[in-house]
C-alpha cells in the first residue's frame, strides 16, 4: 500500500466554531484559534418549490422529498439550490430495496463492500458548503469516492461538470447501474485511486471526499484551481479515537487556508483499487 501523502506543508488548522450542526458534535477539548468565518448559504433565501402540487405514491412521491428538504432547512441548510438538488434526487433508488423505507431518513445506510450511503444532512451541509453561497453553478467538480452514486447525482444538478472518481470495482458498477436512467450528460465515473485525484480533468473549482484521512493528499490541492475550495473528513489531530472533522480548504493567492468544522464520521480513506 503506497504511503499516505500528508498536508503540503502541515499548515496550522483553524478550529471554527460554525453554527450549530446536527452532522456531530463539536471536537472535545478544543478551542477556536480565531475567529471563523460564517460559511454556508444565502441566508434568508428561501428554496425553491419542488413541486406544486405532490406527484407519485409511496417513495416515488415528490412529498416525502420535501419533507426530508424541510428538515434540512430546519437544520440550518438554507442555500436554495442545494434544497432544490436534495429534492430532485431520488434517493431511494440508491439504496437496496431492503432499506427503501428508511431513504428519506436523515441516516447513513449501508450500500456493500464495508461502505455507506452519507445522510442526507452531511450530503446537503458539504454541498452547501462547497458553493460558499455562490448563487450560479460551480464549475468543474471533482468527488472522491462515488460509492452508490447518490452525491454524484446530487452533484450534477449544483455543477457545470462532475467527474467522480470510485476505487472499488463493485461499487463503481452498482453507482454506473444507479444513474443510467438518469442520462446526466455532466457526469463522468471514473475507477481508479481517488488519493491520486484525477489530474485529466484538472482544475477543479470543488473537490469534495467522502471518505477521511490523517491528511488531504498533495495531488489534490494540486488539481484543486486559484480561488477553489475542498470540502473533505480528516482526522483532528489529538482528538480522541480517530474522529473525523469537516475541514474546508481554500486555495488562495496568499496560500492555503484551512477551517476544521464539526466532527463527522466516514469510512476510511485509502489508496489502491480493489
Amino acid at each position: 500500500m503506497k504511503q499516505r501523502p500528508s498536508f503540503p506543508a502541515r499548515l496550522d488548522v483553524t478550529l471554527a466554531k460554525n453554527r450549530p450542526s446536527p452532522h456531530g458534535a463539536p471536537l472535545a477539548g478544543q478551542t477556536t484559534v480565531a475567529k471563523a468565518p460564517v460559511f454556508g448559504g444565502l441566508q434568508g433565501a428561501k428554496p425553491a418549490p419542488l413541486a406544486a402540487v405532490p406527484h407519485g405514491v409511496g417513495m416515488d412521491s415528490s412529498a416525502v422529498r420535501l419533507r426530508m428538504v424541510q428538515k434540512l432547512a430546519a437544520q440550518g441548510v438554507t442555500d436554495p439550490q442545494v434544497l432544490m438538488a436534495m429534492g430532485t434526487v431520488e434517493r431511494h433508488r440508491f439504496v437496496d430495496s431492503a432499506l427503501v423505507n428508511q431513504a428519506y431518513e436523515d441516516t447513513s445506510l449501508p450500500i456493500g463492500l464495508g461502505q455507506t450511503i452519507s445522510k442526507p444532512g452531511v450530503v446537503s451541509r458539504m454541498a452547501e458548503l462547497l458553493r460558499n453561497g455562490q448563487t450560479g453553478k460551480l464549475g468543474r467538480v471533482l468527488e472522491i469516492g462515488t460509492g452508490c452514486g447518490y452525491q454524484a447525482a446530487v452533484l450534477s444538478l449544483l455543477a457545470s461538470e462532475v467527474y467522480s472518481i470510485e476505487r472499488l470495482r463493485g461499487l463503481h458498477d452498482k453507482a454506473r447501474e444507479n444513474l443510467r436512467h438518469l442520462r446526466l450528460s455532466n457526469l463522468h465515473l471514473l475507477f481508479g485511486d481517488g488519493m491520486a485525484g484525477y489530474a485529466k480533468g484538472a482544475p477543479y473549482a470543488a473537490i469534495i471526499a467522502a471518505a477521511g484521512g490523517e491528511a488531504v493528499p498533495q495531488a489534490w490541492v494540486d488539481q484543486l484551481a486559484m480561488g477553489g475550495r475542498l470540502v473533505a473528513p480528516v482526522v483532528a489531530a489529538g482528538a480522541p479515537g480517530g474522529t473525523q472533522a469537516l475541514l474546508v480548504l481554500d486555495k488562495t493567492p496568499q496560500g492555503i487556508r484551512q477551517t476544521l468544522l464539526e466532527a463527522v464520521h466516514f469510512v476510511p480513506l485509502k489508496s489502491g483499487v480493489a
